[in-house]
């Protein structure tokens, strides 16, 4: 049957791309030729996210969502302006979801909304890009994986070193031996973050709503130096910086390295050491993770000072590699030297990190039913080092834990803190929670 209209055209050539692949195949082509999006979340990396969309011929975004009505309206402007087309600002999201004619969402939320925003999503069909870290907590994380090998839709998250040319360059070269055999990765997030202050409960601006923001999350009162940005460093709604910038480096750290699964022991030091204010992460930490696949052991070790006014071995955020025949400085922002032995630089490659390549690879990975770069596995084993690194640090102990049942071994207080609670009946707290 030929195809007469966008939804038949889609359908069509999902029966066609199933038969060649068993990954997601919803083709976006209506009249125009363009995939229709909707962008959750307007505020700093929603905001990049939503430049780069407008400005590619084959994207429409067509609907702006944020619970913040200043957010949205600026956002729906700034679009059209550049495209001379004014997408639906809405507050929520199920608006989004319940539209058919959206192919895909990029969730550029806080947190705390990011599986249970993805779970909707796929739940109507729609293909999702999810901002790092693709979870609040690892038994979200597993759920979202799950849920997108149910829905066969393309998942893409945030690591958009994933799609990053030197990134990918770098890694080909570990992987084929370039400094033989790697046994420890290490990752840094070495920077000067700024003291949120002590605030008291207050009331939430007139122009948010503030029980929407919350969502699934119990609900905790509003203060200023919650929003807007600030939420990541509050447990009920972020993941520190080990989920922020950290998880980037993680995840280039596991992927050099080349382990595919959860690790196997992990012992951490750290807390707050610098700052005087309403955070609940550590500014600190020292992590080391071990992994035992085969009786083969290998170390990655995660270390971040969000006091530091000053960078290492030449990166803000960065990553080491030492192998049996060399080792690597790897900065995501900058390029990567590879040295043999006695230090003999062997070679080098500059870059940055592609926002629009990453774009690029989910929106080809729709019509393709191909997985993308950044899979859901793949973000949920890297986000689970950041969680982990949270855990170990809170705890103040070494972990063990076992990788196929997700759960730590012989430790209670660990293992409940595997996952979070919702508030009771609220629309968007995920299902298959036992």
């Amino acid at each position: 049957m030929k195809p007469t209209n966008r939804r038949q055209f889609i359908k069509h050539t999902a029966a066609l791309a199933g038969a060649m692949s068993i990954g997601p195949s919803l083709h976006a082509a209506g009249a125009n030729n363009k995939f229709i999006l909707g962008v959750i979340g307007l505020g700093g990396m929603g905001s990049n996210h939503l430049r780069a969309l407008a400005g590619y011929k084959d994207v429409e975004v067509a609907f702006v969502c944020d619970p913040d009505e200043n957010r949205r309206n600026a956002a729906a402007r700034e679009v059209e302006k550049s495209t001379g087309k004014a997408p639906r600002p809405v507050k929520d999201m199920r608006r989004v979801f319940e539209e058919k004619a959206v192919d895909a969402v990029v969730i550029a939320t806080p947190d705390h909304w990011h599986v249970p925003a993805s779970l909707l999503a796929l739940d109507t069909g729609k293909h999702v890009y999810v901002e790092k870290p693709c979870s609040h907590n690892i038994r979200e994380g597993r759920l979202l994986v799950d849920a997108t090998r149910r829905a066969k839709r393309v998942v893409q998250v945030g690591t958009q070193s994933r799609s990053s040319e030197h990134v990918r360059r770098a890694m080909d070269r570990l992987h084929n031996g370039a400094i033989g055999e790697i046994l420890i990765a290490k990752a840094w997030n070495s920077q000067l973050r700024a003291n949120i202050g002590h605030a008291q409960s207050a009331d939430p601006p007139s122009q948010l709503d503030y029980d929407l923001w919350v969502g699934p999350a119990l609900m905790q009162p509003y203060q200023s130096n919650l929003l807007h940005s600030s939420w990541r460093w509050f447990t009920a709604f972020g993941c520190g910086d080990a989920g922020n910038d950290g998880v980037h480096d993680i995840d280039i750290a596991r992927w050099g390295l080349g382990v595919n699964t959860h690790p196997n022991t992990m012992t951490a030091l750290g807390g707050k050491y610098f700052f005087d204010d309403d955070q609940q992460f550590p500014d600190t930490q020292y992590v080391a993770f071990e992994y035992d696949a085969g009786g083969k052991k290998k170390q990655l070790i995660y270390e971040h000072r969000i006091w530091s006014p000053y960078v290492q071995e030449g990166h803000e955020n960065g990553n080491a590699f030492y192998g049996t025949q060399g080792l690597m400085i790897f900065g995501k922002h900058n390029g990567w030297q590879l040295y043999g032995p006695r230090n003999k630089l062997i070679e080098e490659m500059r870059g940055s990190v592609s926002l629009e390549g990453h774009h690029r690879n989910f929106l080809d990975c729709i019509p393709s039913g191909q997985a993308p770069n950044a899979d859901a596995e793949t973000g949920h084993l890297s986000a689970a080092l950041a969680h982990f690194a949270n855990i170990a640090t809170r705890l103040g102990t070494t972990l063990k834990f076992d990788p196929a049942k997700e759960q730590f071994i012989s430790n209670d207080e660990a293992n409940k803190l595997l996952r979070r609670a919702y508030r009771e009946g609220h629309w968007a707290a995920p299902k298959g929670l036992a």
